[in-house]
């Protein structure tokens, strides 16, 4: 039994340490949310406590998560997806490769790498009303036109332009020509 409380308590002290510290919470600052005193959460986080249920449950109510996810050893939750597996959109007959970065969707993002073989180009797709594009150059040089406007984006620089607007990438260099693509999008309201 001894074995399962140090375990429990160890849980514990790492949890409420990283769950305070991440919303930027002092120990008092806590201890007044709870409607505890700074001592206990001091010695809850130093592994040293041995709280009620009530005091647990004041705290997962406070931190607004479950009660088991201050006993139970939190996991790192990575995905690591090898390139062969990464999602490739391919464009102008082959001459552009679209790589989506993204495992998971995630609202109102997209972060794309984009290949694109020399004297070949890209007719960008315009994104909703506020959406914010930003282009990064990895390797070569690319011209992006943008309403009418060209740029020489350069291999470290990053253009940023309204993603509404009807934008094309251009490669007129010797190799191919490497770039980021981070896409905001406005959100719309319903």
């Amino acid at each position: 039994m001894d074995k399962e409380f140090e375990i429990l308590s160890h849980n514990l002290a790492h949890n409420l340490m990283e769950l305070r510290q991440r919303r930027g919470l002092t120990q008092e600052a806590l201890a007044k949310l709870v409607g505890l005193p700074r001592s206990t959460i001091a010695n809850l986080e130093s592994g040293l406590g041995n709280p009620s249920l009530t005091n647990l449950a004041r705290l997962s109510s406070a931190l607004h998560i479950p009660i088991d996810n201050l006993l139970t050893p939190q996991e790192v939750v990575c995905k690591f997806i090898p390139a062969s597996e990464i999602p490739v959109q391919v464009r102008s007959q082959g001459a552009v490769q679209i790589y989506k970065l993204l495992p998971d969707s995630l609202p109102n993002m997209e972060i794309d790498r984009i290949e694109i073989e020399p004297d070949a180009q890209m007719k960008g797709t315009p994104h909703s009303s506020g959406t914010k594009e930003y282009f990064h150059c990895i390797q070569g040089e690319m011209m992006v036109n943008v309403l009418g406007n060209s740029y020489v984006v350069k291999k470290g620089d990053v253009l940023a332009f309204p993603g509404e607007a009807n934008h094309s990438y251009i490669n007129k260099g010797r190799s191919n020509a490497i770039g980021m693509s981070i896409v905001v999008l406005n959100p719309i309201s319903v």
